[in-house]
């Protein structure tokens, strides 16, 4: 069988992929590739299989790296399908994507082994899904999506499912709640409903995250692993709201994130995670929380 995890990355985030695939390095023998979108520098680390933009020349990625050429972010996301069809069609019988900001602390070689049966990996986000308080919580699922894009699993049975994925990013990669579009993500939901041998990944120790960990148990074992829901954590995936809870001193997770900021800062040097700062797309989201909060105050009165 024939492996493969890669990861897409601009040069200013490369640190971050070196330090993703060192981490799955230690633990798998899977080839290890990392497209640049934005160089066509090599990297630093011998290991690692370096992909650029001109060697996805399929009439597909044409198509997505002309849509998004002026858009940094919508293009990464877009071509996420077309980087895993791109390794499957050169040989490889199982491939992962991940997102560089996750970082492995046990193989994920498991996760190979289901695509022997399976043809497509999800992981669900695990939101908080209570109907009787916050709320905001619960539609977030239909907001945003069930599943996380930060991972995806693809076997050799999988290309029809990717050519769906990527001419659903070719459509639109957008965040419109009301329209039912959430970038490249929401677009997951419909996978398991159109195609067979879809497989959800429960196993909560993949893709830990900020917005998971509350419903979860986690509780640490004699020789300090982490278990989630009794599952020994095998990846986590690093965004903000992650960064924000597992930074601190008391987070059962703080071990894990002071581990994975030790093999940041060995590819970049003093590096510390900052504050982060207010964004027009974290105003928008902000926004649409406080609108949504004063739309549940309304229909109270109301009803």
């Amino acid at each position: 069988m024939k492996t493969a995890v890669c990861t897409i990355s601009t040069k200013s985030h490369l640190f971050k992929s070196y330090a993703l695939l060192e981490s799955v390095r230690k633990y798998s023998g899977a080839d290890l590739f990392c497209l640049t979108t934005d160089t066509n520098e090599q990297p630093e680390l011998a290991f690692i299989h370096h992909s650029v933009l001109e060697s996805l020349d399929s009439a597909r990625a044409e198509k997505i790296k002309q849509r998004y050429k002026n858009n940094p972010d919508k293009l990464r996301w877009a071509l996420k399908p077309v980087y895993l069809k791109y390794l499957i069609e050169r040989g490889y019988d199982n491939v992962i994507y991940v997102d560089n900001d996750i970082f492995f602390y046990a193989s994920p070689d498991f996760l190979f082994e289901k695509l022997e049966t399976a043809s497509f990996l999800l992981t669900p986000h695990f939101y908080k899904a209570h109907p009787h308080k916050e709320q905001n919580w619960l539609e977030a699922n239909f907001r945003v999506g069930l599943y996380n894009a930060g991972f995806i699993g693809a076997g050799k049975n999988a290309l029809h499912i990717l050519d769906w994925w990527i001419d659903c990013c070719t459509y639109n990669i957008k965040k419109a709640y009301w329209r039912g579009l959430f970038d490249d993500q929401k677009y997951l939901d419909l996978i398991p409903v159109l195609f067979d041998h879809v497989e959800i990944i429960k196993h909560r120790g993949c893709n830990f995250a900020g917005w998971n960990e509350e419903e979860a148990v986690l509780q640490k074992t004699g020789t300090n692993e982490l278990l989630i829901n009794n599952d020994p954590l095998i990846f986590i995936h690093f965004a903000q709201l992650s960064i924000e809870r597992f930074s601190q001193p008391q987070s059962m997770a703080h071990d894990a994130f002071n581990a994975y900021l030790s093999q940041l800062q060995k590819h970049k040097p003093g590096f510390t995670f900052q504050s982060k700062k207010l964004t027009t797309s974290s105003f928008s989201t902000y926004f649409y929380y406080l609108r949504w909060k004063f739309v549940r105050l309304f229909e109270s009165k109301l009803l």
